[in-house]
């Protein structure tokens, strides 16, 4: 009997320089610290340790610091980059990932300095390089934000 790849064991924990093999973003859109509980071809979570240095909270906004929702949004894009790296069993590793459709988005509470963000990607679907996936992201198990969104692998 030959094994599939939705029944690999899940990948425990891919840490950040695992990460910079498998996706292309660097300092300062590198939106993922680490990656956790990666069941191939299925989910992953990612997390990012927000931080007062990050550059955006210079402007977004000086008295009042909020991650801007849009950057969630990469961050789930990341982790699913790095599922779908997985999955293919590095096949689509250093590849680009150009967003498609995001739908659905919504932005719950914000997300400031000190929050530990837990960004939870399942995939919906995929058909060749088109790959569909729904996100959420939480702190301390509070929803944040979320979307379903898609993504084209291509080669850069």
């Amino acid at each position: 009997m030959i094994e599939s790849r939705v029944t690999r064991e899940v990948v425990k924990s891919i840490d950040i320089l695992r990460i910079m093999e498998m996706i292309p973003h660097r300092y300062p859109f590198l939106m993922i610290d680490r990656v956790i509980d990666l069941q191939p071809d299925v989910s992953a979570v990612g997390v990012k340790n927000v931080s007062i240095n990050e550059f955006f909270f210079q402007g977004h906004f000086p008295r009042q610091p909020v991650m801007p929702g849009v950057l969630i949004i990469e961050a789930m894009a990341q982790t699913a980059a790095v599922l779908v790296v997985e999955t293919l069993e590095g096949a689509a590793a250093g590849k680009l990932v150009y967003f498609m459709t995001v739908e659905d988005g919504r932005f719950r509470k914000p997300v400031v300095p000190g929050d530990t963000l837990h960004i939870h990607v399942s995939k919906v679907r995929n058909r060749g390089n088109v790959w569909k996936f729904n996100g959420e992201a939480k702190v301390n198990g509070v929803l944040m934000a979320q979307a379903r969104f898609s993504a084209m692998i291509m080669d850069d």
